[in-house]
């Protein structure tokens, strides 16, 4: 402890142990009351500069607690009010997400307030002990093998809550946009620093743990592509199909709202396979993130009705083998002629049942 006791003090104490007589007059009495005062009088000083020592470590680790945690909400509430503002315009519009970056922020923050908590709060308890003549090896040591044995037990756990610290902090992906995280594919409609939740193309809500996920492909990030494959005939004039799918593109690129989804023209990149009977030509345009079915299936239908009008035919589709068959050889299906469908044939004939002879006269 922080306190000795006087010489005086400590034979009144061993005066008043067991199996002493105790203070047999009124002088033994004054000398205990007396000893004890000294005693109490030689170690307040210390008693009082170590109560004022804690107070001043305590009340300096809540003020420092408050003013960092509350530095970090102004901050992350300003990251905030900057996204909504840059939501209103029109380039904020397409490349800025406020639920994504609010989401992004808050979950920061909040790792951010809780590391500065632990750390604070943790620091002034070791400070307070120490203060106290504590000796804090023995609580260091039990310490780190509860933290070890705690380690290994929730190792997943951990493994969880940092890697999605450092998702967040990377921003690998975020709300509303469209991932591919190996285990499922999906649209993310919530980061959490353990759990991503996905909704996947048929509506399901995937929950994929953070320390799961080994690869991600973000399609909603910078740009897309849609590319659509245009099957003809061999036979078909295909500077005429290459000037009818560029102007088909040129048309959609000037309409609403396929002028804001596509970010470049589109592009007639050229044939991509030849065969006997069959040619393909590809078209490929940049659009922007997540928009790259909508376009792929708009483009098809433009560039199918432009073909009908200019008179360019696509390549019929190729029949099953059955289908196949039976086209090649229409008698292929049908049964081959039998002697028996003549009921006069000998064959006929021959398979009609033998008539039971009449009865012989006597």
């Amino acid at each position: 402890m922080f306190w000795s006791a006087s010489p005086a003090a400590a034979a009144h104490l061993s005066a008043a142990t067991p199996g002493s007589s105790g203070p047999t007059s009124l002088d033994d009495a004054t000398e205990k009351a007396t000893n004890a005062a000294g005693w109490v009088q030689e170690n307040w000083g210390t008693w009082l500069t170590s109560g004022l020592q804690i107070v001043l470590i305590l009340v300096i680790a809540v003020v420092l607690r408050h003013v960092i945690r509350r530095t970090i909400t102004k901050f992350i509430e300003r990251m905030n009010r900057t996204a909504a503002a840059a939501q209103g315009t029109a380039l904020g519009g397409l490349l800025v997400n406020a639920e994504r970056r609010r989401q992004r922020s808050e979950a920061i923050g909040s790792v951010l307030r809780s590391v500065a908590s632990f750390v604070i709060m943790g620091t002034a308890a070791l400070t307070v002990l120490s203060v106290l003549k504590i000796n804090l090896a023995p609580l260091l040591a039990s310490a780190g093998v509860a933290g070890v044995a705690i380690g290994f037990g929730a190792r997943n756990l951990v493994t969880d809550f940092l890697s999605g610290v450092f998702m967040i902090l990377e921003d690998q992906y975020g709300v509303g946009d469209e991932i591919d995280a190996g285990v499922a594919t999906g649209t993310v409609i919530e980061v959490g620093l353990r759990v991503t939740k996905l909704r996947g193309p048929n509506g399901a809500i995937w929950y994929i743990r953070n320390g799961e996920v080994k690869r991600i492909g973000n399609l909603s990030q910078g740009w897309s592509t849609a590319a659509v494959d245009v099957v003809l005939a061999a036979d078909q004039d295909l500077q005429r199909a290459r000037d009818t799918i560029t102007t088909a593109g040129e048309e959609m690129s000037k309409s609403e709202p396929w002028n804001e989804q596509l970010w470049e023209p589109v592009q007639v990149l050229g044939l991509s396979e030849v065969h006997l009977d069959t040619v393909t030509i590809s078209v490929a345009a940049k659009t922007m993130p997540g928009k790259a079915l909508g376009v792929e299936r708009e483009l098809r239908w433009r560039i199918k009705h432009a073909l009908d009008a200019a008179g360019v035919h696509l390549a019929p589709r190729p029949l099953p083998e059955d289908e196949e068959a039976e086209a090649t050889d229409p008698s292929a299906g049908m049964a081959a002629p039998s002697a028996l469908n003549n009921p006069l044939s000998p064959q006929s004939l021959a398979t009609n049942p033998i008539a039971a002879p009449s009865k012989l006269g006597k």
